[in-house]
């Protein structure tokens, strides 16, 4: 009864409209009450939640994002991918996958890459005889990209929701997931250029024009592969990396971009607290709300009447896919690996799945619900950017959705795809 409550209580008050942190904290307060536990537990629950040092890479990297968006890197990133693909028929589109793949290195969040360039690349696709309901849903479809290429904000989270994953091995087994489906996109404009007949923008810029634009982005596009690298080498860990990515963002938009200003980190740093807030906000109480399911065995109940069903590794992941993207309708990413790890990773194990092409598998998951109609977080992000209705939006998204979701079951069917990578850098 208590699970029902738990459980019920969330979804009641996801459904009218009730902020995801204050929703999963009166769910567990009202289930604590009915279960006898002392109310004080919530509160101390909340900030032990958040009294972690890996934890504090978060900030850090939400800053550093903040600090790049600041100094002109999505015009240096579009520039860059535009300079390659943006004569060819479909152009935009193209540019518009290329460039929020590059800034999802950068970014780690999906809202991020979707409010920042992709504001910018949807102005640019409507100008340029675009339909703008898709080339909204194109934006929000490669947003998706952001927590899944490193730095991840939820691949840190889901780190210290289960030790047995690190949150390195989550950063590399992120990197071909994430260009499978950039890469999925990719085809699907080339098929959509042709049938309706985009066209392309001007020509192919000469070769010291060319060089001159590579230049200038490198120091951007490099960033992901110092903070990996970085960790890989031992230079430091995941939560020194993010302060090392604050200082490398201030010192690239400050003196090699010269478009970040100390004027401006007034307004940066105050926007980063307070999404920061926000964010720890929801762990906190997600982690008070993993408490109670503790207390109660949910976790060891569901593996052990999992068991008992006799259930395959592949027939578990698919129920378990067909769950989380149901789940994902109605809750963010970041909560949903809060909530639920505690309980499916555990049953995961128990199968002998891979924990990591678990990890994989759940995080892109949940992801993709992030753009599941009706109410999916970037759809309303994008809609209010492009200027249409969610309607117009998910007439075009659907093929999209589908091709993501094809890229889910060929992650969830094929553990390489996530293992591949991670298995060459641990053997080096």
């Amino acid at each position: 009864m208590t699970t029902a409550i738990l459980f019920g209580g969330l979804i009641l008050l996801l459904a009218l409209g009730v902020p995801v942190a204050f929703s999963i904290g009166a769910a567990t307060m009202v289930a604590m009450l009915y279960q006898g536990l002392p109310p004080l537990s919530l509160a101390q629950k909340l900030f032990t939640g958040i009294d972690s040092f890996p934890l504090m890479a978060m900030p850090f990297f939400l800053l550093a994002a903040e600090l790049m968006t600041g100094g002109a890197l999505a015009t240096v990133l579009l520039r860059f991918a535009a300079m390659f693909v943006g004569h060819k028929r479909g152009g935009l589109g193209y540019t518009n996958i290329l460039t929020l793949t590059f800034f999802s290195g950068i970014s780690g969040s999906a809202i991020a890459d979707a409010a920042g360039p992709g504001a910018i690349l949807i102005r640019m696709m409507r100008q340029s005889g675009y339909p703008a309901p898709y080339a909204a849903a194109l934006t929000a479809s490669t947003a998706v990209v952001g927590p899944i290429i490193p730095p991840s904000i939820i691949m840190i989270i889901y780190a210290l929701q289960d030790e047995s994953v690190s949150v390195l091995k989550l950063f590399v087994a992120g990197i071909i997931p994430g260009l499978m489906i950039s890469g999925s996109l990719i085809g699907y404009n080339w098929w959509a250029s042709r049938r309706r007949n985009f066209k392309g923008e001007g020509q192919r810029p000469p070769l010291d024009e060319m060089l001159r634009t590579t230049w200038r982005a490198l120091p951007a596009l490099f960033l992901p592969v110092l903070i990996v690298g970085g960790i890989h080498g031992g230079v430091f860990t995941p939560t020194e990396a993010s302060v090392f990515a604050v200082f490398y963002a201030l010192i690239v938009g400050m003196y090699v971009y010269g478009t970040l200003t100390w004027s401006m980190l007034p307004t940066i740093l105050a926007r980063s607290a307070l999404l920061t807030a926000s964010v720890l906000l929801i762990v906190g109480m997600s982690a008070a709300f993993a408490w109670v399911l503790t207390v109660m065995r949910v976790p060891q109940g569901m593996a052990l009447w999992i068991g008992s069903l006799g259930l395959d590794p592949i027939t578990f992941l698919l129920l378990v896919n067909v769950f989380l993207l149901l789940f994902g309708i109605f809750i963010e990413p970041l909560p949903g690996v809060m909530v639920l790890v505690p309980i499916l990773a555990p049953m995961a194990a128990a199968l002998g799945i891979d924990p990591l092409h678990f990890a994989i598998v759940v995080i892109v998951n949940l992801t993709i619900g992030m753009i599941t109609p009706p109410v999916g977080g970037l759809l309303f992000v994008t809609a209010m950017v492009a200027k249409i209705s969610l309607g117009e939006l998910n007439k075009e998204l659907w093929a999209m959705l589908g091709l993501q979701i094809v890229v889910l079951l060929l992650l969830t069917m094929f553990p390489i795809f996530s293992l591949w990578l991670p298995s060459v850098l641990s053997a080096r």
